[in-house]
């Protein structure tokens, strides 16, 4: 029974590492040529909020935090402070999870999108603190409306074929 447990939670975190280096593979990919000119929406970021909220047992700190470190190396973004951030916010809405299990998605979606700002707010302070190149404000406010916009849909897809939904776990006997 408890190596059943445990074998089922090592393929939650795979499968959570699996789609998040996929996502990472896709931002990669050179698709569309040339200057992007509509910034698309943050799917990584967007996962693991959704996945925090979800499963918290099957998104560790510690490998959110290497692969957005992955993720910065990547991108040639400063190494570390954005997995710093994503850090800090998961582990925000990860302490705020029970609170939040009964409440509509309506009020989820808002309270994400109100820690996706925070986020992007106190990266683009970092950046301008230490005095690194910043990305054009209308750049950041687009992607931030289009990884806000891609919530909903990124938690339906893991409602939808991978069963991850909101509400009390297997192993979760406090409210019951």
């Amino acid at each position: 029974m408890i190596e059943a447990a445990r074998r089922q939670r090592l393929v939650g975190i795979v499968l959570f590492v699996l789609l998040i280096v996929a996502i990472l593979f896709l931002r990669l990919m050179p698709l569309n040529p040339g200057r992007a000119i509509w910034p698309g929406p943050d799917f990584a970021l967007c996962l693991t909020l959704a996945w925090v909220l979800r499963r918290p047992d099957l998104a560790p700190a510690p490998i959110i935090a290497a692969l957005f470190f992955l993720e910065d190396i990547m991108l040639l973004r400063p190494l570390g402070l954005w997995a710093a951030i994503v850090l800090f916010g998961t582990e925000a809405a990860r302490r705020r999870e029970h609170r939040w299990r009964e409440l509509p998605f309506m009020i989820e979606w808002l309270r994400i999108a109100t820690l996706l700002a925070m986020m992007m707010l106190a990266y683009r302070f970092a950046l301008a603190l230490f005095l690194l190149p910043t990305p054009p404000l209308g750049q950041v406010i687009l992607q931030y409306i289009a990884t806000a916009g891609s919530y909903p849909l990124v938690t339906g897809l893991l409602h939808w074929p991978l069963g991850l939904r909101r509400g009390l776990r297997d192993n979760d006997t406090r409210h019951r």
